[in-house]
């Protein structure tokens, strides 16, 4: 594996490529989330590209950019162990110039996770398009915790007409059902045990729906009942479009949460 840290080193190795190349994006702080992307590219593509960059244009005032959790020297030892062929680690100054030609995000950015961070979503399309610029990727690859983040990158793609296919990859959980997230270790013992109830409100409104119940309102009810004791910020119920609808619609249905430990916020889903 070799560390590349400047656009010109990222430049002169992807000219020299004439194979398949799977990218996957990631702020570091590597978990078995990351890891699950990493093998599927490396299962589907000749080179894999992985990029380390904790991006500031997505975080907002007050946020947790200085305290987001970095472990450059574990991340470079995960990579290696899953052959990655290219890491790509640059500094803020490397990726952002004086002047910015700004991205601005659709409409439905500002709805559930930017309508509490607003401008989020700018700062998570200016990144990744500068990222696809550099590695010219065949296939990308996301998770689908980051559900509407995934949305709106497949949109971009679309929209400017990019030559690369967007691989939806699915969320990998703790033994006890929690999503894995970078974010995890900020809980405490007891914020962590609360957290289990987030994926047990999602697995109560999927048998709920199992058993023929598709009214909207009633499955939110459900959740809002198991996570009676959380800080809940949202609970939305949506189509794979973030369309809202008032009935299930199998095979096109999104369900999210959000709730807040302290100041930790924990997403979560499930796609029906």
């Amino acid at each position: 594996m070799k560390v590349l840290k400047t656009i010109e080193q990222l430049q002169e190795v992807r000219k020299n490529i004439n194979s398949t190349v799977g990218f996957v994006p990631t702020m570091g702080a590597l978990h078995d989330g990351h890891i699950s992307l990493i093998k599927k590219a490396r299962e589907e593509n000749e080179i894999v590209i992985v990029s380390i960059f904790v991006n500031p244009t997505q975080f907002l005032p007050g946020e947790d950019l200085d305290a987001y959790p970095r472990r450059d020297e574990a991340d470079k030892k995960i990579c290696e162990m899953c052959k990655v062929d290219y890491l790509f680690m640059p500094e803020i100054s490397t990726m952002y110039g004086s002047e910015e030609i700004l991205i601005k995000a659709p409409n439905k950015s500002y709805m559930l996770e930017g309508k509490s961070r607003p401008g989020h979503f700018d700062g998570v399309l200016q990144v990744v398009l500068k990222l696809f610029g550099l590695t010219q990727p065949t296939n990308a690859y996301f998770g689908k915790k980051d559900a509407q983040q995934l949305s709106l990158i497949e949109q971009m793609v679309k929209n400017l007409f990019l030559p690369i296919n967007i691989v939806p990859c699915d969320i990998v959980r703790e033994k006890d059902g929690l999503a894995m997230s970078s974010r995890n270790v900020y809980l405490d013992e007891t914020q962590r045990k609360d957290a289990l109830l987030i994926s047990k409100s999602l697995y109560s409104a999927a048998s709920l729906i199992a058993k023929g119940e598709l009214d909207v309102k009633k499955v939110e009810e459900k959740i809002y009942e198991v996570m009676s004791s959380l800080d809940v910020e949202y609970v939305a119920i949506v189509d794979k479009q973030f369309n809202e609808i008032e009935t299930i619609e199998l095979k096109n249905t999104v369900i999210l949460v959000v709730a807040r430990f302290g100041n930790t916020r924990l997403l979560d889903n499930i796609w029906l």
